[in-house]
């Protein structure tokens, strides 16, 4: 009798799980590229978008996935943490693996990973196993392009056994210090790794120790630089209905009115990494190699590149054109990133996991909502820098329920409490012992701001809760709202444009 496919997700989930655990970090790519090896070196089979930075990575890679697929093409998307199920990070076309193909990619690499793990000091780790399947399932797929996430760094990473044509790196800042180092250039050169000779180097806006690291490594190897606010970048950017409306630079030229069904700057910003990142794939962008290796086009205030006319976006080999561009953000989608995933009260869930990340969803929060109160709830993994994420969330949450998440790395609450009274006061915190408590605790407070409310104004009031801390909280809070995994829409079934219905409490 063939074996249940769901019994076999589970046994191989389980399997993979029992492994040396994801952030469990043996700097070394011998185990990986030996593995990969025995596959036939699946990683060499198609081209490679390589993704790495601090916050930022996961919505990038899937607006990139999105625009690869507007175009035709074929795409493996690789992406980590996950929410809700382990089969998020692999996707073929824009869908998740089934779990019957999840438990054949296992079983697949299964005995070469064993001789592997016999012939090296220490076995492959969670990760480790996950990126071979990946790299093995899109190999046999076959896709016309992989777009490739980082786990942790760059250098070291796993992944960095393929070799990315582009390699995109988003905003860099402090975090993972324990591998990466505890300084901004010390970090930014671990990650600069995945830069390889003849590759197309796509910055975001980076400080400028970090710039200084990156340009380094892109002269060092002969890769050419394409850098955020030079070479492309968002030019205007405005509130609309369920997101935002923007005017983008590409290589090419610009794109406007262009609705990203997402909120915040820092969404804007991946939204242009993620559009140069396509054109540089796509070979649609001028070089200027007098300009030392950088594309053509100078700064956004001009329209032109250096030296010559506008490029033409229609007349270029692989040139995207406006309404492709339009069509696939306004298809955009990232779950965990701000995500209304409940109404009355509206509960929003955000996987912002350090100082930066929290710093950038409460300004998208403040810009983007019109909410009269907000209540937070918090899980944090206890190797983070918690006090500056809590620094970047006072002044937004009214109150604070401090919990724990499903991780064995989530703080204990009474730790977090603690940590939380010295920022907010303890007139604003509440101690749950488990996530489901403290989201009903949250909930039933916005519910009693909105009475209030009501009575005193004859008015509803706007109250929300938001639920975040780390990605593993996020996929949890998505998990006891919604349930199931977090899928990556297909073209058409995302945001339609900006007159789709926006969450309460935007104006």
């Amino acid at each position: 009798m063939t074996a249940d496919p769901q019994d076999r997700l589970a046994a191989a989930e389980q399997a993979i799980l029992a492994r040396r655990p994801e952030q469990s970090i043996e700097p070394s790519l011998d185990r990986i590229a030996a593995l990969t090896e025995l596959l036939g070196d699946p990683q060499r089979a198609y081209p490679v978008i390589h993704l790495t930075g601090t916050n930022g990575k996961t919505s990038t890679a899937r607006m990139i996935d999105t625009l690869l697929r507007a175009r035709g093409l074929r795409t493996g998307l690789f992406t980590s943490p996950h929410l809700s199920s382990m089969r998020e990070r692999i996707c073929v076309d824009g869908e998740l693996l089934s779990a019957e193909r999840f438990a054949d990619a296992y079983d697949e690499v299964l005995p070469y990973a064993e001789l592997v793990d016999a012939s090296q000091p220490a076995r492959l780790s969670f990760f480790e196993m996950l990126t071979a399947m990946a790299f093995a399932v899109f190999a046999d797929a076959p896709v016309d392009v992989a777009v490739i996430e980082v786990g942790v760094g760059g250098t070291w990473d796993c992944t960095n056994v393929a070799d990315g044509a582009v390699a995109v790196v988003t905003p860099i800042s402090i975090d993972h210090t324990r591998y990466l180092g505890s300084t901004i250039p010390a970090i930014a050169g671990d990650k600069a790794g995945i830069i390889k000779p003849g590759s197309v180097a796509v910055l975001a806006q980076q400080p400028l120790e970090a710039a200084e690291v990156l340009l380094r490594r892109v002269a060092e190897v002969g890769a050419t630089v394409a850098r955020e606010g030079l070479e492309f970048g968002v030019v205007s950017r405005e509130l609309a209905v369920g997101g935002q409306l923007l005017g983008l630079r590409g290589l090419l030229g610009g794109y406007e009115e262009v609705f990203l069904p997402l909120f915040g700057a820092h969404q804007a910003g991946n939204a242009a990494c993620a559009l140069a990142a396509v054109e540089a794939f796509a070979g649609a962008a001028t070089w200027d190699a007098a300009a030392g290796g950088a594309l053509a086009g100078g700064a956004l205030a001009g329209g032109a590149p250096a030296g010559g006319e506008a490029v033409g976006r229609g007349g270029q080999p692989g040139a995207l054109g406006d309404e492709l561009v339009r069509q696939a953000f306004s298809r955009m989608s990232s779950p965990g990133r701000l995500e209304v995933v409940r109404r009355s009260p509206v509960v929003l869930v955000d996987a912002a996991h350090n100082p930066a990340g929290m710093a950038a969803a409460v300004a998208a929060l403040s810009e983007s909502f019109t909410f009269s109160e907000l209540v937070a709830v918090i899980a944090v993994s206890e190797d983070k820098d918690v006090p500056g994420i809590l620094d970047e969330l006072e002044p937004l949450a009214a109150q604070l329920i401090v919990t724990r998440n499903s991780s064995a790395r989530s703080m204990e609450p009474g730790k977090l409490a603690d940590l939380a009274v010295s920022v907010f006061g303890a007139d604003r915190v509440i101690e749950a012992a488990r996530l489901d408590d403290a989201i009903e605790i949250a909930a039933r407070l916005a519910d009693e701001s909105d009475a209030g409310q009501a009575r005193g104004a004859g008015l509803p009031g706007s109250a929300a809760v938001l639920v975040t801390g780390s990605v593993v909280t996020a996929g949890d809070a998505r998990r006891l709202l919604t349930g199931g995994p977090a899928e990556h829409p297909a073209p058409g079934q995302a945001g339609e444009g900006p007159l789709a219905s926006g969450p309460p409490g935007l104006p």
